[in-house]
């Protein structure tokens, strides 16, 4: 990737992030650990790989995006402010009775193609919007991001199979991979390893990358892309909290909000991230 073109996707990656901190913060509640390690990949999907255009949000071939581990909304939310979707300023009112943002996307809201929250349904939504993608004719592809923790339930392997079956070329499923969910480690909780292996044995191409090196980022979609026989997962390796350094690895901050004290700090590094980028 040029260095260019990735010195501004990492800023705008920055901005995200402090979206995501300034929505939790002034909500008091949230879920800013797997946010955080989402916020390059939907940087990337946005800025530089999705047909989607902030001034006609219901573009009928628009490319369309489904967070399946809907409880991190907030990354979601701020980078459809970065783009333009509705203005930064909504982000101070997350989770707000009457408020346009509420905890989890929905369909309401400029740039959401699908409420979602209820883990495992997000994809089954995705796989629908693909199937009416070929059924119709239409050229547009379909994303969605899933938890690791997520994909323990049940009816991701149906979607799954579901989407194999139907040769849903045209759909690309990102699984992030942090190691960490509500209870705790995937690992400990109910591990869903091999998780590369399950997607291959249920038919899907498999690829892996690092979610916060753009040059990854860049590679795996850009062989995503190429595949249209078959859907595509992409297992993301990832840092829950990232970015934050008292966040980053620490299963305490899945559904934790940032009091006043953290708020300043964690803005702060963030801040100075974003300086050094901009220098």
């Amino acid at each position: 990737m040029d260095a260019s073109m990735k010195k501004d996707l990492q800023k705008i990656a920055c901005k995200v992030r402090m979206g995501v901190i300034e929505g939790t913060y002034n909500a008091k509640s949230g879920h800013p650990g797997g946010s955080l390690s989402i916020s390059d990949t939907l940087t990337y999907l946005y800025y530089n790989k999705m047909n989607v255009d902030p001034k006609n949000p219901d573009a009928p071939d628009r490319d369309r995006f489904v967070l399946s581990k809907g409880h991190t909304a907030p990354a979601l939310y701020s980078v459809l402010a970065q783009k333009g979707f509705f203005p930064e300023e909504e982000l101070k009112s997350l989770r707000h009775i009457g408020a346009l943002l509420q905890g989890h996307p929905c369909i309401h809201i400029p740039g959401i193609d699908m409420s979602s929250g209820s883990l495992g349904q997000g994809i089954s939504a995705a796989c629908g919007m693909a199937l009416a993608a070929k059924l119709d004719g239409k050229s547009y592809n379909v994303y969605t991001i899933l938890g690791d923790g997520e994909i323990e339930e049940g009816q991701v392997w149906e979607a799954a199979m579901f989407a194999a079956h139907y040769g849903l070329g045209n759909l690309v499923a990102v699984v992030d991979n942090n190691g960490l969910q509500i209870d705790g480690p995937v690992t400990e909780v109910c591990s869903p390893e091999p998780i590369t292996d399950k997607f291959a044995a249920f038919g899907w191409h498999v690829i892996t990358m690092d979610a916060h090196d753009f040059d990854s980022i860049e590679a795996a979609f850009d062989e995503a892309s190429k595949i249209t026989d078959k859907p595509v997962a992409i297992i993301q390796k990832s840092v829950k909290g990232k970015g934050v350094s008292f966040m980053e690895n620490q299963v305490g901050w899945h559904g934790t909000a940032p009091n006043k004290e953290q708020y300043e700090q964690a803005m702060s590094e963030l801040e100075a991230q974003l300086k050094e980028l901009e220098g």
